[in-house]
């Protein structure tokens, strides 16, 4: 392993990584970067810690994403600086584009067939098990990783690039959100280290808190209960799910990002290995959230939908009604829970 110059080893994979990245960011260049929709925390404050990164090195750079920035996070966006409004001109007119926090086309929304169709190199930088289908370009992929922005400090830190105090912000709301406030088992010793790297940078860790956390709108508040009266819980099988009724959010003027850490909930009921959560889209698909606990694979069942993620968080998009996709889904996951150890065995579809 190299070392950083907050003596941080960097595994030899990354810094490779690293370097063929580093060979096609250069002074001068156009740079569009984006995240999947409905960025969150880690999509949105690497790409901005990008932003302050690649400007310091005299590249002209813009955010340019399938979906607005949600409110809780505006605060970390300088003026300017997101062009999500023409997303796709901005993708079109780039010497590089940088997708951050997915592997994955089909999560750019609608700007996929933009990225798709750029002859400009692309990118990847991103910490999910996912086999990938972005079109070729150098890759930064570590499912090791706690956060895709612990990827953009290795990646500043082995090029030599300062970290301002802005930039150490975003990674530090990135980091923050991914692993739950420091509470989810992708909370390793080394992300500790990159987050006490980024505090010595003058990050301000309560008023972050606060932002990110402690401002929630009184709609947000009232979605949740709605959502938690849906409550299921199987607990021979340690399996509950809650379900967002298909007018909720408009009826309570909140927005897809006023849903994040809902599904903790039944998460957290004792005994409870595996929490879901269904929500229909516009789309006439049902996204649906797992989380897991111990030794459930969330990414092993929604890679059996077509989707993917982490060992404890993962998410899929599947088509049919709520009712017809709770059937699959909650069947495929009492036989999954049914076959590991510290189960019971109730009778399995």
């Amino acid at each position: 392993m190299t070392s950083n110059g907050n003596s941080i080893a960097i595994p030899p994979e990354r810094a490779r990584a690293e370097e063929e990245i580093a060979a096609i960011l250069t002074p001068g260049r156009r740079i569009a970067l984006t995240t999947h929709v409905n960025a969150d925390g880690d999509g949105l404050g690497s790409e901005i810690a990008l932003w302050h990164l690649l400007t310091a090195q005299r590249m002209r750079v813009t955010v340019a994403n399938p979906t607005p920035v949600p409110d809780r996070l505006c605060f970390l966006v300088p003026e300017g600086v997101d062009r999500s409004n023409r997303a796709a001109k901005e993708i079109e007119g780039a010497d590089v584009v940088v997708v951050v926090d997915i592997s994955d086309i089909g999560r750019l929304g609608d700007l996929a067939t933009a990225v798709s169709k750029t002859r400009s190199p692309i990118v990847c930088i991103d910490h999910h098990v996912s086999p990938g289908s972005l079109p070729g370009g150098p890759r930064l992929v570590a499912p090791d990783a706690s956060a895709t922005a612990e990827l953009v400090f290795d990646l500043a830190t082995a090029l030599g690039w300062e970290i301002s105090t802005e930039a150490a912000r975003a990674l530090y709301v990135g980091i923050l959100t991914d692993t739950g406030g420091f509470r989810f088992a992708n909370t390793t010793p080394r992300v500790l280290r990159v987050a006490s790297a980024l505090l010595e940078r003058g990050v301000d860790p309560e008023s972050i808190y606060e932002t990110v956390y402690a401002s929630t709108p009184e709609g947000k508040v009232r979605l949740t209960a709605e959502v938690l009266q849906t409550l299921v819980v199987e607990p021979d099988m340690g399996l509950a799910w809650v379900t967002v009724p298909h007018d909720a959010l408009a009826r309570h003027n909140t927005t897809v990002d006023d849903l994040d850490g809902v599904v903790e909930y039944p998460r957290q009921i004792a005994g409870v290995r595996l929490a879901l959560l269904f929500r229909p889209l516009a789309s006439g698909r049902i996204k649906v959230s797992f989380r897991s606990m111990g030794n459930v694979d969330a990414a092993e069942l929604a890679q059996g939908f077509g989707g993917g993620g982490h060992r404890k968080a993962a998410g899929a998009s599947i088509e049919g009604s709520v009712a017809e996709v709770q059937e699959r889904v909650l069947n495929a996951a009492r036989r999954y829970l049914h076959d590991l150890p510290g189960v019971a065995d109730p009778a399995v579809p």
